[in-house]
């Protein structure tokens, strides 16, 4: 439809439709009355899996048909980048782009980013998957307030729309154009950070810039707790243990980057905190958006930026990374270790929001950092042995699982990744996959054990 409004081609959308339709039909017609009827925990591991392939793949045909992204390669690291929320970008010149493929761009964020949360909230608590029942909704609000799945669905996409058309409407009050409108919101609500122009947000205006940092935000903020807020349930939500930790990890790096702009740099301090708010909400929710390039930023606000890629927003949003709450959970259990030191003979419960974790759990979490460091250092070293410099590869690995878009080296905030070879955006592309299906359902799936009846 947007195609057909500005004179663009239609093809490049009506053909992917097509064959989507068709093997829909097919597979419908197929399947009929054999399907079975529970989802076994195997068959979640694959579907969820396969899903991200089968997305990017159907994604990508638009830029290879429309020949605006004519490399196979550049267009599936394209889609995959959009449909995962990560932002990253192999284009060298966004705004000479048809104004219907910088849509569809933006709204690959938009159906990942629910997609996503629904993800997370719904299908791997329900087939437990990566522990995230102790993350979820608990038993008793579930029941009372949504006893079916396609009404927890539905009222997670009520939160969602309202967010995005929230931010759509404070964007026209300063002056940003309705298609930049859109597109930004559906890139912040996602946390995705795919922008219609060359510059990303930096020649907005201050307004601008404030607007999407507090989407971003609210776009890294656990849909939970978005659902509490909507039915003003405020004691619900505040006493979120993930939310008050979220908030002051914002609050405590934006202050000390501030700090450091302000003491190193001729910014004024209003300037200086806005770069700071703005890059840290960017990179904590996993977003991507650049209002500043960090790079030129001092020594150690440019470190802090770059330790804030393992960082990853709240669980049950659109952001990735490790998650606020498994580094809450692990602190916790450090803590509880040293004091166990103390007092031998004390004991000491794991408790997250008032919940009792249990040991398993626990370990669990532990285990999760281990294995998402673990494959950090597997990716960049993959990146280095493909000539990719050292920096490079660290961060780029780093804001490929996290989802995050920008990196560090040549790949920072006002680069791409166009010059890097084929093999390492193959590779890239996987670990940004590998990041949103949260590790352990990829290594599963890898087991020889998986694949024995």
């Amino acid at each position: 439809m947007l195609a057909f409004y500005y004179n663009e081609e239609i093809l490049p959308f009506a053909l992917p439709a097509a064959i989507n339709f068709l093997a829909h039909f097919i597979l419908q017609r197929k399947i009929r009355n054999k399907a079975p009827t529970q989802f076994k925990k195997k068959e979640a591991y694959l579907t969820v899996s396969l899903a991200w392939f089968l997305m990017a793949g159907i994604g990508a045909l638009p830029y290879i048909i429309s020949r605006e992204i004519p490399s196979n390669v550049d267009a599936w690291f394209e889609s995959v980048s959009g449909f995962t929320t990560t932002g990253s970008s192999i284009l060298t010149d966004i705004e000479i782009l048809p104004k219907s493929i910088l849509f569809w761009r933006s709204l690959t964020h938009w159906i990942g980013g629910i997609g996503i949360i629904l993800l997370v909230i719904i299908i791997m608590p329900g087939a437990k998957m990566n522990n995230y029942a102790i993350f979820s909704l608990e038993s008793s609000v579930r029941e009372k307030i949504h006893p079916r799945i396609r009404s927890v669905g539905f009222r997670l996409l009520i939160i969602y729309v309202l967010l995005t058309v929230g931010e759509i409407v404070l964007l026209l009050l300063g002056k940003m154009n309705l298609f930049e409108s859109v597109c930004h919101a559906f890139g912040t609500v996602s946390t995705g950070g795919f922008s219609p122009k060359n510059t990303s947000i930096i020649a907005y205006s201050p307004y601008i810039q404030y607007v999407v940092s507090i989407f971003m935000i609210l776009g890294g903020t656990n849909f939970i707790v978005h659902y509490y807020i909507l039915h003003r349930q405020f004691d619900k939500a505040f006493k979120n243990e993930e939310l008050r930790f979220y908030l002051k990890t914002i609050l405590f790096t934006t202050l000390f980057i501030t700090f450091f702009l302000v003491l190193k740099t001729d910014r004024t301090i209003e300037k200086s905190f806005r770069d700071a708010f703005f890059q840290v909400s960017s990179i904590v929710t996993c977003t991507g958006f650049a209002s500043d390039d960090y790079l030129l930023w001092p020594g150690a606000a440019s470190l802090m930026i770059f330790i804030l890629l393992f960082a990853g927003g709240s669980t049950g949003s659109t952001s990735g990374g490790i998650k606020m709450a498994r580094h809450l959970l692990a602190l916790k259990s450090t803590q509880n270790y040293i004091r166990s030191q103390i007092h031998p003979n004390a004991v000491y419960v794991l408790k997250l929001n008032n919940k009792t974790v249990s040991n398993a759990d626990s370990n669990a979490v532990i285990a999760y950092i281990y294995w998402y460091l673990l494959a950090f250092v597997i990716g960049s070293v993959m990146l280095a042995m493909m000539g990719v410099d050292l920096i490079s590869s660290t961060s780029g690995i780093a804001t490929a699982m996290g989802g995050i878009g920008p990196g560090f080296g040549t790949i920072g905030p006002v680069s791409n990744f166009a010059h890097l070879p084929d093999l390492a955006k193959l590779t890239l592309s996987l670990f940004m996959i590998l990041g949103r299906l949260e590790i352990y359902t990829v290594v599963v799936m890898l087991s020889a054990t998986f694949w024995k009846k």
